[in-house]
């Protein structure tokens, strides 16, 4: 390029991979170097858990009733404590048409709600949330179940019955928090997976196929979780990376797949593993990469939240994993 020429403009979607960038490094610093500081929330009063017989399918229709009425004993306790967003949250998983595998609205919450009939289903997606999910906000993580649901009705073939599980059955962490560098949350959510796995298979029985659907930091869980899991297929969507360097390394004989929309911010997290004061931060090789080994299919130019997003490239392909129709998901 000559001295009098003038550079081209640098392209606005470099810029703004560049902005992330920097945004991401100083908010990794802030996490590791300085803890976040300021008064926890306080903790929201709630019963413990409903005591419930071995989930089975002719027990499966108790539990649904006894986690709706501790749902509502808990939303009077937290109205009373003056928490009327906790409150709303739990009144509305009281409600008469939810199904409620299990339900704990004790600090930040966990719940595993159910969409179709698990007990005839032959066909079964189980949903991994990220970090930043809990009772207060988990209508977002619901709508993933729901728009999933919707189209696997749509889509399944005739004589396939279809079910969803949104499981938030663990303490997920915080975007911008030490915890979300880590593997630790998931190491300790890994032993609570696998446990509802196999209480899914007495339920749904041996005729079902279940695949995992994991996003975010919910994709280092399923990760953990993975060895030896009776899954037929586990899928890793906007993934920092799962703290295994190749999906050989999960030892699973699930299919594994992965995928990452053109937009997201998840891009720019660096895949690496390291020491750094004491802890070891970051997941390793990135699942999308050649080097992890999964099969890599198509999420369209969407961002972190529109995996599920309702007409999008992910969400059809998501769609045909959970059917089988593995010969029609686009790849990347």
């Amino acid at each position: 390029m000559g001295a009098s020429e003038t550079p081209p403009p640098e392209p606005k979607r470099r810029r703004t991979h560049n902005w992330r960038r920097a945004t991401l490094a100083a908010l990794i610093t802030a996490a590791v170097v300085t803890p976040l500081s300021g008064a926890a929330r306080p903790q929201i009063p709630a019963p413990p858990p409903a005591t419930l017989a071995p989930l089975t399918a002719t027990t499966l229709d108790a539990a649904y009733r006894a986690n709706r009425t501790n749902a509502a004993q808990a939303s009077r306790m937290a109205a009373a404590h003056g928490d009327r967003k906790r409150a709303a949250a739990d009144h509305s998983m009281a409600s008469p048409t939810r199904r409620f595998l299990t339900f704990d609205g004790r600090g930040e919450g966990q719940a595993t709600e159910v969409f179709g009939d698990l007990t005839h289903a032959t066909r079964i997606a189980v949903l991994i949330p990220g970090s930043d999910t809990s009772l207060d906000t988990y209508d977002r993580f619901r709508a993933t179940a729901v728009a999933l649901h919707n189209r696997l009705l749509r889509q399944a073939r005739k004589g396939t019955r279809t079910a969803v599980v949104a499981w938030l059955g663990y303490r997920t962490p915080g975007t911008v928090s030490t915890a979300v560098l880590t593997t630790d949350r998931a190491d300790e959510a890994a032993p609570h997976l696998r446990e509802f796995i196999a209480g899914l298979r007495h339920i749904a029985g041996r005729k079902a196929d279940i695949s995992l659907l994991c996003h975010s930091y919910g994709t280092v869980v399923c990760a953990r979780a993975a060895p030896g899991l009776d899954v037929q297929d586990i899928a890793f969507v906007g993934s920092p990376g799962t703290g295994a360097d190749t999906a050989a390394a999960l030892h699973t004989r699930a299919r594994v797949w992965a995928a990452r929309g053109a937009d997201d911010w998840i891009e720019e997290v660096p895949h690496v593993r390291a020491d750094l004061f004491s802890w070891t931060v970051g997941f390793g090789t990135d699942p999308v990469s050649p080097a992890f080994g999964a099969r890599v299919f198509a999420a369209g130019p969407g961002g972190h939240s529109d995996y599920f997003r309702p007409g999008s490239v992910s969400l059809a392909n998501l769609t045909r994993i959970v059917l089988g129709d593995t010969k029609e998901v686009t790849r990347a």
